[in-house]
């Protein structure tokens, strides 16, 4: 039998060789969170960001420590909604995307 990886090493490999899915990613975390699916959100994103820019580099960019974002996008986060908005702020620019809530 073929020895396959898990589903999050899939997704973030995905991520990273698709522009589009990628985004598509991004644009679902925050609908997730919008609707009020908090948890989906912050894992769909927890996903997305280590595939993309990583937890050291967020950190850097938005002048948070890794480790608080880290346990923000973890199963018990409970992310300030100004970390959170800088985040998302600084995810968008990266990917050359504009959220927008209709």
């Amino acid at each position: 039998m073929a020895k396959t990886g898990s589903f999050k090493d899939l997704v973030q490999a995905r991520v990273r060789k698709d522009k589009k899915f990628a985004e598509a990613l991004l644009r679902e975390g925050v609908d997730a969170l919008l609707s009020g699916d908090v948890e989906t959100g912050k894992t769909i994103l927890r996903d997305y960001i280590k595939a993309t820019v990583g937890f050291e580099k967020l950190g850097e960019a938005t002048g948070t420590q890794p480790k608080s974002l880290i346990r923000m996008f973890g199963l018990r986060g409970n992310p300030q909604a100004k970390n959170l908005f800088s985040v998302l702020g600084y995810l968008q620019k990266r990917a050359g995307v504009k959220l927008h809530v209709a």
